[in-house]
């Protein structure tokens, strides 16, 4: 299945060659598959799961759009995780579950950066909010990949 992923992805690499490395190129790939699988589970989930209704999950209700959050946020993460553990990152000498915490812990990270600087880049310095979130993710993908690469997937020297 590795093989056949990177194949896939390798095919459309070539226009890439000269603004890129390949893992970088993959990685690139993989996030943007990610998103849009992400983004489809959350419209799937809002409209047909949850119906746009509240759930009861026993000992808490969420409101449709927070649980369509959720749900998209586990599929993206597991998502997220195997695929840039499996074909991005496949060089790592990291055991399997301390990539896993470390992803997680980068997860987050990247979470609450990308949380303040859109209330700086809003509400302090009155930025559209479009542009403003263009701006947080160009620098949020580079600090993922960065702590991807050096720290979740990282390799011995």
């Amino acid at each position: 299945m590795r093989q056949a992923i990177h194949t896939i992805l390798d095919i459309f690499y070539p226009p890439f060659r000269k603004l890129m490395p390949l893992q970088t190129f993959r990685y690139a790939a993989c996030g943007g598959i990610n998103t849009v699988i992400g983004l489809l589970v959350y419209f799937i989930g809002y409209r047909y799961v949850f119906e746009k209704e509240i759930f009861d999950f026993g000992f808490f209700a969420f409101k449709p759009h927070v649980a369509a959050l959720f749900l998209s946020f586990v599929v993206s993460f597991c998502l997220g995780f195997l695929l840039n553990k499996f074909i991005v990152f496949t060089s790592s000498t990291l055991r399997g579950r301390i990539q896993l915490f470390r992803y997680g812990f980068s997860f987050v990270v990247n979470l609450i950066i990308n949380y303040l600087l859109l209330k700086l880049l809003v509400e302090v310095i009155h930025w559209p909010a479009m542009l403003s979130q263009v701006i947080t993710t160009i620098i949020i993908v580079t600090i993922s990949y960065l702590s991807q690469k050096h720290f979740s997937f990282s390799t011995k020297k």
